[in-house]
């Protein structure tokens, strides 16, 4: 049981890492089985460079559109937005940055293991005119002839079979090459902006812990009341049609209140709240407004106050 439960600690502690993990695993595994099992390449002077790059590019694509799909911020910031009369502007703006950020992770995945396979670019790459003059200089005078032919290795003279080989080998390095530029601009581009926006936090590394484990238990019990609330509401209303009668008054919360907790999370140094959820109780509490000031502004390194909802918890 012990060990269970460091187990379970350990999966909560570094949830988004062994979630970002998984999706690049997954996504890595699923681009190996697309270029073995179904991967063609037409070999074709015509075809090869639209069907290499539909198979590089779309479904990084589609993994890139994915994200924000599954992404509790891309909900929380546009669920009503049209019923309230626009978006959220600028600081809308941001949070798409900041999601298409996140989102990044699997299409640059795919992208990278692709090209250090070579099996899409070396398609691509056989079927375009300009990288074949860029082949073929000094080069048998059959080169670009046979350039989209190397994918399927079909010759049968041994001059014509040798100039195959040496130009897929070409490829598959140029191919390789970019795969390793690519992911190693992405891990320096990582790293700088996770140290910018760190330096740019306005709460210390303890506080910022807090703030997560605040934010936990804030959605376990909103949820815990929420559906405690929900039962009550819906079984007073069942019984009421039943036994026509009239219904107990119930305290639900407004439209308006739904909105303000669910909007998106502005910081102050004036009056910092760890949620919509604080901001509301408190600035309810000393009847203030619960509006944005000019002074509010959007800390990407708090994002994570924006991607809790109740249907999951906030990693460490």
């Amino acid at each position: 049981m012990e060990k269970f439960r460091e187990v379970l600690n350990l999966h909560l502690k570094h949830r988004n890492a062994l979630g970002y993990s998984l999706v690049t695993l997954m996504t890595a595994g699923g681009e190996r089985i697309f270029s073995t099992a179904v991967f063609q390449c037409p070999c074709s002077a015509a075809w090869n460079l639209p069907y290499g790059l539909v198979f590089l590019l779309v479904p990084a694509l589609a993994l890139f559109l994915l994200g924000y799909v599954l992404s509790a911020r891309t909900w929380r910031l546009l669920t009503g937005c049209c019923a309230r009369g626009g978006g959220a502007g600028l600081r809308g703006a941001l949070v798409c940055a900041q999601i298409g950020a996140t989102a990044a992770v699997a299409p640059l995945t795919w992208v990278a293991v692709a090209l250090l396979g070579g099996a899409f670019y070396e398609c691509a790459a056989s079927g375009s005119e300009v990288l074949a003059r860029s082949l073929c200089l000094g080069r048998d005078p059959r080169c670009a002839a046979q350039l989209p032919l190397v994918p399927c290795q079909q010759a049968q003279e041994p001059d014509v079979k040798q100039l195959q080989k040496e130009l897929q080998k070409e490829l598959t390095a140029h191919s390789q090459v970019l795969g390793w530029v690519l992911i190693a601009v992405v891990i320096l581009l990582l790293l700088i902006f996770t140290s910018i926006t760190r330096c740019l936090s306005p709460v210390s590394y303890l506080q910022l812990k807090f703030w997560k484990i605040y934010l936990q238990q804030e959605q376990q019990s909103l949820k815990s009341q929420a559906t405690e609330h929900a039962t009550q509401l819906a079984k007073e209303n069942v019984k009421c049609f039943f036994e026509c009668s009239h219904p107990q008054e119930y305290n639900t919360p407004s439209i308006k209140d739904w909105e303000q907790i669910s909007s998106l999370y502005t910081f102050n140094r004036k009056e910092p709240y760890y949620s919509p959820l604080d901001k509301y109780v408190n600035k309810k509490q000393k009847n203030q407004s619960n509006t944005s000031s000019e002074e509010d502004a959007m800390v990407p390194v708090l994002g994570f106050v924006d991607s809790s909802d109740m249907n999951c918890t906030t990693d460490l």
